[in-house]
């Protein structure tokens, strides 16, 4: 018989561990700590049993221990929502070699969908791990609506999106590339620039849809409905068929990263459409392979590295008892190829 917890043994002989609030309240050792931590994601029913079970027990988290666990901890936390994309694949990697830098080392949790449930599960593992602080790689609006469900006593950072109210955030200055790309083309001659987009959930597509009509606007030019785009080469092969098809005036075009790109080149080629002496294309990214496609392709840098370094100096700064700053933006370049040229005729 486990002490303690024996029927019509003595709850208090013993002092209970969450093990045994879990098996009293009849719940899982996971929504014990949701309860202790106050995450809001647990139904009221099931919350006020495990108070109950807590009450009856006589258990009293060890907060004191926990926290001083977090501050002598020497590991960071980072909560990835996507990891096989370009963007938040070199975010993760810039990240863990800051971390290392910084003399920390780095517990990664992917969550498959921004879903509030996951999202405290992973919060929850990563406490678990006594991580000093967490880092969220945030790309989408739905990532950036269940960060509140981050404990107030957790220090925290989000990058590459959005955050939450009271989570400082790095992130790369999206709209200002998006403008340099748009503008480049314009500045080359090309009155007709069109767009092929990121997915509508992700923040980056949005603020490269919004620097793009930016530059257009600046130039007096006619903004056109931007294509739609996945991030994946056949959305941007689709793209480029239909740009042929529908609207055969356009001679620039700005794509929102280097995989549609590749496939909006593709298309092009099969449509026996020279680039640049036809359409001028930009990309977004700079990614290893873009000075060898055909044409080598004219892009906007991000600089990841950077990223990963501000990011941690911010993280180790609210450890520290720092105040959030505001939004830390790392610039983009462009970086010219000789996928864009002046526009003919």
């Amino acid at each position: 018989m486990a002490e303690g917890t024996g029927e019509g043994g003595d709850h208090r002989a013993a002092r209970p561990v969450m093990a045994d609030v879990a098996r009293l309240a009849g719940v899982s050792h996971q929504t014990v700590s949701r309860v202790v931590n106050e995450h809001p994601y647990v139904r009221e029913q099931t919350r006020e049993a495990v108070l109950a079970a807590m009450a009856e027990l006589g258990y009293r988290p060890n907060l004191t221990a926990r926290a001083l666990a977090r501050r002598q901890s020497d590991t960071i936390g980072v909560i990835a929502f996507d990891t096989t994309l370009h963007g938040p694949a070199s975010t993760l990697f810039s990240l863990e070699q800051a971390a290392r830098t910084a003399g920390y080392e780095v517990h990664v949790v992917t969550v498959p969908d921004p879903e509030p449930q996951a999202f405290a599960d992973a919060v929850e593992r990563l406490v678990a791990q006594s991580v000093c602080g967490v880092v969220v790689l945030a790309p989408q609006q739905a990532a950036v609506q269940v960060m509140v469900g981050l404990p107030t006593d957790l220090p925290a950072v989000a990058v590459e999106g959005g955050a939450a109210p009271g989570v400082p955030s790095v992130v790369v200055d999206q709209v200002e590339g998006a403008r340099q790309a748009t503008r480049h083309l314009v500045e080359l001659g090309h009155r007709e620039v069109a767009h092929v987009r990121g997915p509508q959930d992700w923040i980056e597509a949005e603020a490269r849809v919004d620097g793009w009509r930016r530059a257009l606007a600046d130039a007096g030019l006619a903004v056109r409905d931007p294509l739609p785009g996945d991030w994946s080469a056949r959305s941007g092969y689709a793209a480029g068929q239909a740009l042929r098809r529908d609207h055969p005036e356009v001679t620039g075009v700005f794509v929102a990263n280097d995989h549609m790109a590749l496939g909006l080149l593709r298309a092009l080629a099969e449509a026996g459409v020279d680039v640049p002496g036809q359409v001028s294309v930009v990309g977004f990214d700079d990614i290893a392979e873009a000075e060898y496609l055909h044409p080598p392709l004219t892009t906007v840098h991000q600089d990841f590295a950077e990223v990963g370094r501000r990011c941690v100096d911010v993280l180790l700064a609210r450890m520290a008892g720092g105040t959030a700053p505001g939004p830390v933006v790392v610039p983009t370049r462009l970086v010219v190829r000789t996928s864009t040229g002046p526009a003919r005729g």
